[in-house]
């Protein structure tokens, strides 16, 4: 396969359509997700309320021990509504972790507030605990704390939550723990996305389980809890006729997709032990290329590998991952280059941004050199192999 010179784009990627191909990401079922459909069906619950809704807000809250949860349309729904819940609005600035999805980003648009962005450090590749100190003190000096830190944890791995807990509880301001890539990931000994003020899950159709597009916000807090459902529902007064005192917002999952849900929750240790074996083959079957290294597991935590990403060290190739995307590609092999640095985005350009120290970005160094690989858990030892020996061959 010709590598292309850096920078050169090809206007199209020729497939060879007598090979498989494989995704990144896909749904894995179950086989029990239509008995929960059927049951919605045959009792005409049809609408975002109803039994399975019920039940996958308590089956959720209680496998990652939280007291309560609302099921909602979309992961980016639960950050906007926890959001709104803190009262962030217009002229307030939010912290929010650089390398990340921008779906952890846009609610802080949504709600008139200012996104200030923190750099990864190299552990866990989420938030700096020593960028988020230098940005709390530059914004303590001018007299305006955030009003919210969004720590992301990518990829599945957590980040730094004791650090950053400490930093954020002497600002006293409250952390949202956007774990839409994260479920069924561990912080010593504790669930992800349950060690902040708010957590996020997302359920859409590339995740660990899936509810086809979907989320969950959960908390400790259950009258936060209880006002994120009634946000989520229009935010309608309790009148005997239709009375809206606030702005409310349609964000409610539909009964038949939260039936989809509790039946993908099931599964759950084991698409995470599935991972994570795909990890394990890629890092195992990739060893012998110098170049290449992955995402670090942090010391007391357990990733559940929801996307197994490599890095290629450019002192030791001068492959890069697009080289290599377009090469997978060519052979029905589906990557994705890591996180573009949201401070890097177009639409952010103008928002402040704090690193570590006076070197390059940790974000935009991993997203210069990282690759996702595929990293269903319905991934094949066959497919695996076939992805390890591409890659193989492109550095023989």
């Amino acid at each position: 396969m010709k590598i292309l010179p850096m920078g050169q784009k090809p206007l199209y990627v020729p497939y060879r359509k007598e090979k498989e191909y494989v995704s990144l990401s896909i749904p894995h079922m179950t086989g029990k997700e239509m008995d929960y459909i059927n049951e919605a069906f045959d009792t005409n619950w049809i609408a975002p309320v109803g039994p399975n809704v019920n039940n996958f807000e308590q089956e959720l809250a209680a496998y990652v021990g939280v007291k309560g949860g609302a099921a909602l349309s979309s992961g980016t729904a639960a950050i906007h509504l926890s959001l709104q819940l803190l009262g962030i609005g217009t002229g307030d600035i939010v912290f929010c972790s650089t390398l990340t999805f921008v779906a952890s980003a846009n609610p802080i648009l949504y709600v008139g507030a200012e996104p200030v962005f923190i750099d990864s450090e190299e552990e866990t590749w989420n938030m700096s605990p020593i960028a988020l100190r230098k940005a709390f003190q530059a914004t303590a000096e001018k007299g305006k704390l955030p009003k919210a830190v969004i720590v992301v944890n990518i990829y599945g791995q957590s980040a730094k939550m004791d650090e950053l807990l400490a930093i954020c509880n002497e600002y006293e301001v409250p952390i949202i723990e956007d774990a839409a890539e994260s479920l069924g990931s561990t912080y010593k000994g504790r669930k992800s996305g349950t060690l902040g003020k708010f957590g996020v899950f997302s359920f859409n159709g590339n995740k660990i389980i899936t509810t086809s597009g979907g989320g969950m916000l959960v908390s400790n807090d259950l009258k936060a809890i209880e006002n994120t459902r009634f946000l989520a529902s229009q935010a309608k007064d309790p009148a005997p006729h239709y009375e809206h005192s606030r702005v409310g917002f349609n964000y409610r999952m539909s009964n038949i997709l939260a039936g989809i849900g509790r039946a993908q929750l099931q599964a759950i240790e084991d698409r995470v032990t599935a991972r994570r074996k795909v990890y394990e083959n890629y890092e195992e079957g990739l060893s012998c290329v110098s170049a290449i290294d992955f995402q670090p597991e942090l010391k007391e935590t357990s990733s559940n590998r929801w996307l197994s990403v490599m890095t290629i060290n450019p002192c030791l190739s001068s492959l890069t991952p697009s080289d290599i995307k377009f090469a997978l590609c060519a052979e029905n092999i589906e990557t994705r280059h890591v996180w573009k640095p949201l401070h890097q985005q177009p639409i952010f350009k103008d928002c402040l941004f704090f690193t570590a120290g006076d070197e390059k970005p940790v974000s935009e160094e991993l997203f210069e050199q990282g690759l996702c690989l595929p990293s269903s858990s319905s991934l094949s030892k066959v497919q695996q192999d076939r992805v390890i020996n591409n890659i193989k061959n492109l550095f023989s």
